[in-house]
């Protein structure tokens, strides 16, 4: 299985199993985006590598700076971290609770990172009627029991968001039930800004609401880790608080001051990219057999048509050169769903011929 340690985008395992170099996959099974880091951001770094031997700013100063301008939020808000993994960890050590609530199907660090620090996960179930979402009273009646619950928007695997109205109703639930509010917004950036739905503009209102940010997919720095959260000052000093310190590096800070200046032309591009591509590989993936539910993220989830199983087309794919993610192991999926990132034109029709032709002789 390519999921070895819970994830996509594990190269190496890939060539244990496949065979082959790391770097010679084309990798589907990672949300990345396919225009890789923004323009003059490799020279910058192999400019600053002698700067390797400072260590970094512990307090993410410039960092939080050019972030709390660029989202007109005070920075005592914004606690900076090592990729949005690392911003999870440091809510359940900040919080430490017994009982954390999760909507499934769902990025699997929820449950995992819950166990690890202790907590007991409690979910509910998203509806394939409703491209996997949940419904809001079933989320809702889920925030009396727990401390933490995390949701993502947009989520993963399926890439939906939930509607504004149902955002806020669960922020005011949180409020009047003491739990705290997580909502994973690591995707939310490829998704346009008039088509994106978040409790940003609202976050003052809401001190138990926490946004979960991650800039390694959307600017495609995931080996340099970086993410943050936007809380209460309250609630961000005591994430802080829990932080090891220097756990941000150097070279992570500079990347993230990078592209805070990156400029929209780079961000409308891949915008652009990603919502042509997606429709394009939908529609393909339809002909195809799958079964795919409209998405607004850079990744779609797909049911492969019977008899095709995760496992089968993934070891097939793979042995061709080309990663999938199986989402078999998922809670509320079947064995043969599969999530595929959107990448660039010529990828993903590779990716298009390739399936076809190991569809093709599954069903032969």
């Amino acid at each position: 299985m390519l999921e070895k340690y819970g994830h996509g985008g594990d190269l190496l395992t890939a060539a244990e199993l496949y065979g082959g170099r790391g770097g010679a996959f084309l990798d589907f099974s990672a949300n990345i985006n396919p225009l890789g880091p923004p323009p003059g951001m490799l020279e910058l770094l192999a400019e600053a590598l002698p700067t390797i031997t400072a260590y970094p700013d512990p307090g993410h100063r410039r960092f939080k700076a050019l972030l709390a301008e660029s989202l007109d939020l005070g920075a005592a808000r914004i606690t900076a971290a090592n990729g949005a993994a690392e911003s999870m960890a440091l809510l359940l050590l900040a919080l430490s609770p017994r009982k954390v609530g999760i909507v499934e199907p769902c990025f699997s660090e929820y449950r995992a990172l819950s166990g690890q620090f202790g907590a007991e996960v409690l979910a509910v179930q998203g509806d394939r009627e409703r491209h996997y979402r949940a419904p809001v009273e079933a989320i809702a009646g889920l925030l009396p029991q727990v401390e933490l619950l995390f949701l993502g928007q947009p989520n993963n695997p399926n890439g939906v968001q939930y509607p504004l109205d149902e955002l806020l109703f669960l922020a005011r639930e949180a409020e009047r039930c003491g739990t705290v509010l997580a909502v994973d917004e690591a995707f939310i950036d490829f998704i346009p800004e008039t088509e994106r739905i978040s409790l940003l503009p609202s976050l003052a209102a809401y001190r138990h609401t926490v946004l979960v940010r991650s800039m390694t997919k959307f600017y495609a720095i995931p080996g340099l880790r970086l993410g943050f959260t936007l809380a209460h000052p309250e609630l961000a000093a005591a994430m802080s608080g829990k932080q090891v310190t220097w756990s941000v590096n150097g070279l992570a800070l500079l990347a993230g001051e990078a592209c805070l200046r990156s400029g929209r032309g780079y961000e409308e591009r891949t915008r652009a990219l990603i919502a042509a591509e997606r429709e394009r590989l939908r529609r393909g993936l339809t002909a195809l057999g799958c079964s795919v539910p409209p998405a607004e993220a850079n990744f779609l989830l797909a049911a492969l048509p019977a008899p095709g199983s995760a496992a089968g087309v993934q070891a097939q794919l793979g042995a061709r050169g080309i990663l999938v993610r199986s989402c078999a192991m998922y809670p509320g999926l079947t064995p043969g769903h599969i999530r595929v990132a959107v990448k660039g034109r010529e990828d993903n029709e590779r990716l298009l011929r390739e399936l076809g032709e190991v569809l093709g002789a599954a069903a032969e």
